[in-house]
C-alpha cells in the first residue's frame, strides 16, 4: 500500500471527530500537532476541571484517572490508523496494554502531550509505544495494542 499523506495540521477537535467515533464526555483529543502516517503521531488533550470525573477523583484533589491517559494516547494512536481507511469505515478497539507505568499526577490546568509511535502493524492489529508529558515530564507511558474492526451501523 502506498504511502499517504499526513493530513494538514494542526487538526482540531472537529477534524478528530470525522476520524474518531467518541463524543463528550469520552473525546480525549483537542488537537493533533505532528503526524508521520504509519510511524507516529503527537496530540494535545487540555485538562479541565469541568471534566466529569474530577467531581469523584477525587473530591478536594482533582486528579485525572490513569486509565483515561492510556485512553487518550490510545485514541490518538487510532487517529493514525484510521487516517488509512475511508472515514467511518473502521473503529479501532484497544485490546490491551503492557509495561504502564504512571509517573506524575495529571491535574486540571495541565496540557498532555500525547506521543504515539507504531512498533508493529499488520492489517487489522498492531502494538504502539505512548508517552504522555506534561511540560516535558513522563506523567504515564505503556504499550498499547488494537485491532481494526469493520464499523457497522
Amino acid at each position: 500500500m502506498p504511502a499517504l499523506a499526513p493530513p494538514l495540521l494542526p487538526m482540531n477537535s472537529e477534524q478528530i471527530q470525522r476520524y474518531l467515533p467518541h463524543r463528550y464526555p469520552f473525546l480525549m483529543l483537542d488537537r493533533i500537532v505532528e503526524f508521520e502516517p504509519r510511524v507516529r503521531i503527537v496530540a494535545i488533550k487540555n485538562v479541565s476541571l469541568n471534566e466529569p470525573y474530577f467531581q469523584g477523583h477525587f473530591p478536594g484533589r482533582p486528579i485525572m484517572p490513569g486509565v483515561l491517559v492510556l485512553e487518550a494516547l490510545a485514541q490518538a494512536g487510532a487517529i493514525m490508523i484510521l487516517h488509512e481507511h475511508a472515514i467511518g469505515e473502521k473503529l479501532v478497539y484497544f485490546t490491551g496494554v503492557d509495561q504502564a507505568r504512571f509517573r506524575r499526577p495529571v491535574v486540571p490546568g495541565d496540557q498532555l502531550r500525547l506521543e504515539v509511535e507504531v512498533l508493529a502493524w499488520r492489517s487489522r492489529a498492531g502494538k504502539m509505544m505512548g508517552r504522555a508529558l506534561v511540560e516535558g515530564q513522563l506523567a504515564a507511558e505503556g504499550v498499547l495494542s488494537c485491532h481494526v474492526a469493520d464499523r457497522k451501523p
